[in-house]
């Protein structure tokens, strides 16, 4: 194991606190080289070295951004959705307080809480609910966000609601579940560890008893993006690449002006958004039984790519250009104008890009024999208002892929900027 990669039983028998303290002070120190001879065909992305942190390595919590944003994707999610269900104020602040520290903790490989296992003695619960204990920290991250609806006249807030923060408008073939949909909070919590990011999320849902209550949840497996050029391009259900073009860590201009909120996008009491971004949380179901009867020409032409390669169609490899202007042999466009790929692309969206980070999921059968599964599309961006929603009514309108999904679940949060040494979630929002 390596000096970044202590587990949560080694971390607490170093000395508690401190160690965890040290711990996070040097995290993320310890990298693999993972970038291989075909990551530099990444349409114009960084050439340089690029690497991404071991597998069980820690991430630093810390930071000018949240990390889990830009952070190479990790393989295993755990998002969940939470109600407030005090009318406190300063329960609601302290509860983003005692978050902040467990989060850190978790982040760094240790325990929730510093008495862990066995804190409180034999009669009351432990500090910890101990299934992640023994694991390394598994490249975790936690990343919060706030919903519209928290910023109504419950906690004195209504002040400093971002102004791009809006509920998101109701798209063409949208058939929203309101079990599945909004939220005054948010959780992000992926890892390389399906068990050490159920535990992060898990413990948190635990100190906030009483405080909040969990609205929706969601796991996801199978990353379906990529955000580094160190990472190769990942399968969604449907078996086609998915995300080739996707917004990358090592593009820092294509991220201030797609993913980070500059200072002067908010101005008054939304002013505590710079640094940070919006997250627009989808759950879109794929009806896999049907796809999997449809010819190979057909899902080529409704995704507008080749399968195996994920090139476009027309071309020879993933990371070559879309020639939209390109013929078949036909006469009509290679890339068909209902295909996911042609009305997706920033040069049909004028300019407009985000940052994915979905995953897979399958939660079991709808009772009917047919599989639950599909993308957990997150992705985020400067103003969903600007991006999203005029990305998605392009979608809704035209794209052949509609005939196989459906989106059921829908969210939209702000996620503030990283934390400086000393801060913590909420302190700007409730100073």
């Amino acid at each position: 194991m390596t000096e970044g990669s202590l587990s949560r039983r080694r971390l607490l028998g170093a000395s508690g606190t401190a160690a965890v303290a040290g711990v996070v002070a040097g995290a993320g120190t310890v990298y693999a080289v993972s970038r291989g001879d075909d990551a530099g065909a990444a349409g114009g992305a960084s050439t340089g070295a690029s690497t991404v942190p071991a597998l069980d390595a820690s991430v630093p919590f810390r930071g000018e951004h949240q990390a889990g944003i830009v952070t190479p994707a990790q393989d295993r999610l755990h998002f969940v959705a939470l109600d407030v269900v005090t009318k406190d104020r300063e329960q609601l602040r302290a509860l983003l307080e005692e978050w902040t520290r467990a989060a850190e903790r978790m982040t760094a490989g240790a325990e929730a809480a510093p008495g862990g296992l066995v804190g409180g003695g034999p009669n009351r619960a432990p500090e910890d609910t101990g299934e992640a204990y023994g694991l390394p920290a598994s490249g975790l991250t936690v990343t919060i966000g706030y919903g519209p609806s928290l910023f109504d006249d419950r906690f004195g807030l209504a002040s400093k609601r971002p102004a791009a923060l809006r509920e998101l408008p109701a798209f063409t073939g949208d058939q929203l579940d309101p079990r599945r949909t909004g939220g005054d909070l948010c959780i992000q919590a992926c890892a390389n560890d399906p068990q050490v990011a159920v535990h992060a999320v898990r413990n948190l849902v635990r100190l906030g008893f009483g405080v909040v209550a969990v609205r929706w949840s969601q796991l996801g497996f199978g990353r379906t993006s990529s955000t580094s050029t160190a990472q190769a391009t990942p399968r969604n259900m449907f078996g086609f690449k998915d995300g080739t073009n996707n917004l990358k860590a090592e593009e820092p201009e294509g991220l201030a002006q797609h993913v980070w909120v500059a200072p002067d996008d908010e101005t008054g009491g939304g002013a505590w958004m710079a640094g940070g971004s919006y997250l627009v949380a989808r759950r879109i179901r794929m009806h896999v039984e049907v796809w999997d009867r449809t010819s190979l020409q057909e899902q080529e032409d409704v995704i507008g790519r080749d399968k195996k390669e994920g090139a476009p169609l027309g071309a020879t490899r993933e990371f070559d250009t879309p020639d939209f202007a390109r013929k078949g042999p036909d006469g009509a466009p290679a890339i068909p104008v209902t295909a996911h790929v042609r009305l997706a692309h920033e040069s049909h969206l004028g300019g407009i890009r985000l940052l994915r980070r979905g995953y897979n999921f399958t939660d079991g059968s709808d009772g009917v024999g047919h599989l639950d599964a599909g993308l957990f599309f997150l992705a985020y961006m400067r103003d969903p208002g600007r991006q999203f929603v005029p990305m998605q009514r392009a979608l809704a309108k035209a794209d052949g892929l509609n005939e196989y999904i459906e989106h059921n679940g829908s969210a939209v949060f702000a996620c503030p900027p990283g934390l400086a040494d000393g801060e913590h979630w909420g302190q700007a929002l409730f100073a």
